[in-house]
């Protein structure tokens, strides 16, 4: 099929391009910059030029593809509410164009806020109503009308160069000198390798099920002192707990998940996609990477 990706060019998107062309698909990738259609066409993948603002060229990438793959988010926490804004009307325009059509559509979630209680949140577990969090991608993408909608949610994603919110935390250590976990570090965040996760994407694609959920797991959840002393040895740098009261001025915008348990259970997605992730953990990632680096 067809596949129009948007966050073709990222961390993420960049191996789920080269898995489903790898795959026998076609896609449709969105790119902004002249740099990113370059690389999309060195990767085999044809270009919309557009932006996630740009709902237009939304609509057409969608209008002219088989499904959608919705990657793309714009990653400023000091702008995230209204960063989260932004993604919710992209979803919308791209629901709009599937509507009736029975195309399916991949948006992308994530592990805070699911589940309730003690164990571990299976794929079948909601985001609580009461949760206080701006990014609803997973509820308006479900909410579409006639949509043949699913939604992947994304633990920490990782390989040597990137870690989803572990970088972040990286960032903080450098410009802070100390790398910093919250209270006794006890809360716990999932992860996956990004070539398991983009095996799991064209999985989705394939045999997605309308308001199907898939869990982005292979480690259900290491606690932030294990990730946070894995950072400290590779730069060299004291670790600190600190208490709640100094979060805020450490992590800043981030301050909201330095703290939160993302954890959850894959079993579901693994059995009903045939999805085995078999890529490194988290911390050999960590213990791996080029701290030298800028």
């Amino acid at each position: 099929m067809r596949v129009f990706v948007t966050g073709a060019t990222g961390f993420i998107g960049t191996p789920v391009v080269k898995e489903l062309i790898a795959a026998g698909h076609k896609v449709l990738g969105l790119a902004r910059s002249d740099d990113g259609a370059k690389a999309l066409a060195a990767a085999g993948a044809d270009v919309q030029r557009g932006s996630l603002e740009d709902t237009e060229s939304l609509r057409a990438g969608a209008a002219a593809s088989d499904g959608v793959i919705h990657l793309g988010f714009i990653h400023d926490f000091s702008k995230f509410a209204e960063n989260c804004a932004i993604d919710k009307r992209a979803i919308e325009a791209m629901g709009a164009v599937l509507a009736g059509s029975d195309r399916p559509f991949i948006a992308t979630g994530g592990l805070a806020g699911i589940g309730a209680g003690g164990g571990l949140p299976t794929e079948e577990a909601a985001i609580r109503p009461d949760f206080p969090f701006p990014r609803v991608s997973e509820q308006t993408a479900l909410s579409l009308k006639g949509v043949r909608a699913g939604v992947v949610r994304l633990s920490q994603i990782h390989d040597t160069r990137k870690q989803g919110l572990v970088s972040y935390l990286l960032a903080a250590a450098r410009q802070k000198g100390v790398i910093a976990y919250v209270g006794d570090g006890q809360n716990r965040w999932a992860a996956a390798h990004v070539l398991d996760i983009a095996r799991l994407y064209r999985l989705a694609l394939e045999k997605n099920e309308a308001g199907a959920r898939y869990h982005g797991i292979a480690e259900e959840g290491l606690t932030l002192k294990e990730i946070t002393a894995a950072l400290a040895r590779g730069l060299q740098m004291p670790l600190k707990a600190l208490p709640p009261e100094e979060v805020p001025g450490h992590f800043g915008p981030m301050s909201h998940f330095a703290a939160a348990n993302m954890t959850g259970s894959s079993a579901i997605t693994r059995k009903k996609l045939g999805w085995n992730p078999a890529g490194p953990g988290l911390i050999t990632d960590l213990d791996n990477m080029d701290y030298s680096a800028a």
